[in-house]
């Protein structure tokens, strides 16, 4: 009785629908000395399994903990730098001019470079107006779907 029991918790074992408690028993049955012959070979693993349940890690383990970095340090310290900065640099000429004339002058050529640049950037964008084109003609398509619609009545 006790050996078709062990045989069919073996076969539920083997198709992995046993229980823990099934297990249990099964290593109980395979640790004791009275083992069926036909049942030699199942007994190496519960033995494995018993002894591998009852090992314990002994070593300690570091836990090596990683210090934030604090960036708060770093703002102050680029804050520092650019104060120091703003204090030590006092150039002597920020380029003001006395001469109302030469004043008018340079004002003039620094608006005319601008001017210069800007109208090169301007130009580099003149085709988006063939996209506008190309879109106004895609208008016609919705026009030409909305009769196609309309003729055969589908609604959409």
């Amino acid at each position: 009785m006790v050996l078709n029991s062990i045989e069919k918790l073996i076969e539920k074992y083997e198709n992995g629908e046993t229980s823990l408690k099934e297990e249990q028993v099964l290593k109980n049955y395979f640790t004791s000395d009275t083992v069926a012959p036909h049942l030699e070979m199942y007994k190496p693993l519960f033995t494995y399994f018993l002894a591998n349940q009852q090992e314990q890690f002994a070593k300690d383990v570091p836990l090596k903990t990683k210090k934030a970095f604090n960036y708060k340090w770093i703002s102050v310290a680029a804050v520092a730098v650019l104060m120091l900065g703003f204090y030590f640099n006092n150039p002597s000429d920020v380029g003001t001019i006395d001469d109302p004339e030469i004043a008018f002058n340079e004002v003039s050529k620094s608006l005319a470079m601008i001017s210069d640049h800007f109208n090169k950037g301007t130009s580099t964008v003149g085709y988006l107006n063939e996209v506008n084109k190309g879109t106004s003609t895609l208008s016609y398509l919705t026009e030409i779907e909305n009769t196609t619609n309309i003729i055969f009545k589908t609604n959409k």
